[in-house]
């Protein structure tokens, strides 16, 4: 008899997580059956899966969606309402999260309130600005969130399999990006061109440019402090050029477990689908005859954002929200040419010096957000005036 397939939502579809997704799916297309892809602006590639895969609905969430939606009304859902109304009437059993920035929180809050059963959740963001509130919706609503993200998914596993109760630390790895080597005098230089060139990942504008400032490592270190329930003191984060150790945990008798793959995100998305389960591999095995492996410490002056992420999750309420709404602002006016490399660091060190106390509830997560992007705002202006 024929297992059931489980029904299935990407959204971000288009993008790098999306397209590892698809891939994962089309090669266990016994297992899931798509039934919603959603995109933000790129109605060319949203269509194209259309063709591929004629009974899932489609949604453009963009802003001008409406406006850009096709004559033929193929794509049914358009505009950030329409894709939340998306995600109701596909009630998805299993939904992807892999919408980046905190353009994903509300998505992740609205499959939840769908019910599906399992939220695959590679927007870290969910869990940076609003991870309490939103593991509690998924508890009471019986829905498992399972990460996505190398470095979570690893954990994650390390932890399923080992238990928790003598843990001592949580270590995450980070490439270190293009730039760990570099001077203070060559960072200064660095071109938006110069830093979407990662080294071992292919990935999306925004979360490459983090790479290289280490902010994607901050974020993930508040990511892991919410998702896993420990301290910041807990986690550790050690540099790993090769991205084959995607994280480690030590126990307190001093033993360590890792999880090692070949730098491949299909492993952790299919991980996330078949969970607990192993389905068979998605990626090349290691090949130990060629591998050698290099841990550094990371360099935290040269690379304040990732201290700056430790103190944010110390400080917890609204302050991880303020630390992320202003890394965005900050990247996004690097990568307009507004403000240099280096001052993404002094916009968010600004901002987390004004005062983000206060209870955590959606209302108080988005209006931190939005007076952290003003702030960032005023203190990258601050700067250019500095500089001239």
């Amino acid at each position: 008899m024929a297992t059931k397939r489980r029904t299935i939502a990407v959204l971000g579809a288009t993008g790098s997580i999306g397209k590892s997704a698809l891939d994962v799916i089309r090669r266990n297309s016994e297992c899931f059956e798509p039934i919603l892809f959603s995109a933000h602006t790129d109605q060319v590639g949203l269509l194209a899966l259309g063709e591929e895969f004629h009974s899932a609905e489609l949604a453009l969430s963009g802003r001008n969606a409406l406006k850009d939606a096709p004559s033929d009304g193929r794509i049914h859902y358009t505009g950030e309402e329409g894709l939340f109304q998306a995600i109701a009437v596909a009630g998805a059993d299993i939904v992807i999260n892999g919408i980046a920035g905190s353009a994903g929180l509300a998505s992740s809050l609205a499959a939840i309130d769908a019910g599906c059963a399992r939220l695959c959740l590679a927007n870290k963001e969910t869990v940076v600005i609003a991870g309490p509130l939103v593991l509690e919706k998924a508890r009471a609503n019986s829905c498992q969130v399972v990460p996505v993200d190398s470095e979570h998914s690893a954990v994650f596993q390390l932890l399923a399999a080992h238990g928790r109760d003598n843990l001592d630390r949580i270590i995450l790895t980070a490439s270190g990006g293009p730039f760990r080597r570099f001077s203070r005098d060559q960072l200064a230089r660095v071109t938006p061109q110069d830093a979407l060139a990662h080294p071992t990942w292919n990935m999306g504008a925004k979360i490459t440019i983090d790479s290289a400032t280490m902010a994607n490592k901050g974020l993930e270190v508040i990511e892991a402090v919410r998702l896993f329930d420990v301290d910041a003191d807990k986690i550790e984060v050690v540099v790993h050029p090769q991205s084959i150790v995607h994280s480690m945990i030590r126990f307190k008798d001093g033993s360590v477990y890792a999880q090692m793959s070949n730098p491949d995100m299909r492993l952790p998305i299919q991980n996330a689908l078949f969970y607990p389960k192993k389905a068979p591999a998605a990626v090349n095995s290691l090949d130990f005859s060629a591998l050698t492996l290099a841990f550094e410490p990371p360099n935290t002056e040269l690379f304040p954002l990732l201290p700056l992420s430790y103190q944010a999750a110390r400080m917890g309420g609204l302050y991880p929200a303020a630390y992320n709404a202003a890394n965005e602002e900050a990247v996004a006016l690097f990568l307009a040419g507004k403000i240099g490399f280096l001052g993404i660091n002094v916009v968010v060190e600004e901002v987390l010096q004004k005062d983000w106390t206060g209870g955590l509830t959606l209302e108080s997560v988005w209006d931190a957000d939005k007076r952290a992007r003003r702030a960032a705002a005023s203190a990258a202006a601050q700067l250019l005036m500095r500089e001239i």
